[in-house]
């Protein structure tokens, strides 16, 4: 059975598949080596990541399809996107979407 994870926003529920890793700001190896598993065991991997965040999604991916998993996986897409963050929508956020499967 996969687990996946809920929340709930208002009267909304949003479920979370397995394969998603948020990127923050953290090690880069690390976070590598998390989608790594992530991408071994359900065969593919969805990275996102907002504003400042970005660039690491980028290595990230970079690092799994040509050094870790070389030949063996490829980037399926790329979404770049923004948003607005606050209420008069004077400020925007980027954000990005890259997916990774295994061949």
């Amino acid at each position: 059975m996969i687990s996946m994870e809920e929340t709930q926003n208002h009267d909304q529920v949003t479920v979370k598949p397995p394969y998603v890793y948020y990127v923050r700001n953290d090690p880069i190896m690390q976070a590598a080596l998390d989608v790594f598993t992530l991408i071994n065991k359900h065969r593919k991997g969805l990275l996102l990541a907002k504003g400042n965040s970005i660039p690491n999604a980028v290595a990230i991916a970079n690092i799994i399809v040509e050094k870790m998993l070389h030949g063996a996986c490829t980037i399926e897409h790329i979404t770049l996107d923004s948003e607005n963050t606050d209420a008069f929508g004077k400020r925007m956020l980027s954000t990005i979407e890259i997916s990774i499967i295994k061949n």
